[in-house]
């Protein structure tokens, strides 16, 4: 099926923070998300090669401070995301990438972070 739209704007991913219904809401008994940190050190840095966007809910609220990266097709899931330490690791690593204007691998602090968000379930692409 050929793609009907195209944008100039291409970037190497995207980075999705969730501050939904759960993530983040410290008076909920969460840990912190640094959104207004992740906003200006993406401003900064960032803003075209690599995507940041805050989110309402993403979904797996069992598994508070969610975070989405994407990277085309292959999508990673990060949850449970508990220090300041986690988003920095983030923000490195976009930087990093956005130097060499290639994505790196995550950095070892954030494996343990690794979800699967769906089922593993063959999808068909015609509905």
């Amino acid at each position: 099926m050929p793609v009907k739209n195209v944008t100039r704007r291409k970037t190497l991913g995207q980075v999705v923070v969730c501050m939904g219904c759960c993530c983040g809401r410290t008076d909920k008994g969460h840990p912190d998300v640094p959104v207004d940190w992740l906003k200006s050190e993406w401003r900064r840095t960032l803003p075209k090669s690599i995507h940041l966007t805050v989110s309402g809910c993403l979904g797996p609220c069992d598994a508070s401070n969610v975070v989405l990266l994407l990277f085309g097709d292959n999508p990673v899931w990060l949850g449970g995301l508990t220090r300041f330490e986690h988003y920095q690791a983030i923000a490195d690593w976009a930087d990093a990438s956005r130097e060499i204007d290639s994505l790196l691998p995550l950095p070892a602090v954030l494996e343990p972070f690794r979800m699967e968000r769906f089922h593993n379930l063959e999808v068909p692409l015609e509905v």
